[in-house]
């Protein structure tokens, strides 16, 4: 799992000219771009981890001779880091959500 943001998620201002999509294709694409199709992406990819771990580990007790006992355990690592990260990020933009809230105008 790679958490790392693509340089198309970077704001159009900053992004090099060769980076840059045209607005069709960004329509087309319909990812949302920036944070929040960054952290859809992330999610799907934590949450497609943690079904390949679940899977392995039921093929390893059913005794599947093809699915080998260390893929799954490394799957399962695998799995249980990036849904700690995810779980980091979560704290982190509450904590900022209440601060910002916190803010006297």
């Amino acid at each position: 799992m790679d958490l790392r943001l693509p340089p198309t998620t970077m704001p159009a201002a900053i992004r090099p000219p060769a980076l840059q999509r045209p607005a069709s294709e960004t329509a087309v694409a319909g990812t949302g771009g920036g944070f929040t199709g960054a952290m859809k992406s992330a999610l799907h990819e934590v949450s497609a981890a943690q079904n390949q771990s679940r899977q392995m580990q039921r093929e390893v007790q059913m005794e599947n001779p093809t699915v080998s006992l260390e893929d799954t355990m490394v799957a399962i690592q695998k799995a249980q880091i990036g849904f700690q990260a995810t779980l980091h990020v979560r704290n982190r933009m509450v904590q900022a959500y209440t601060d910002i809230m916190n803010m006297q105008v």
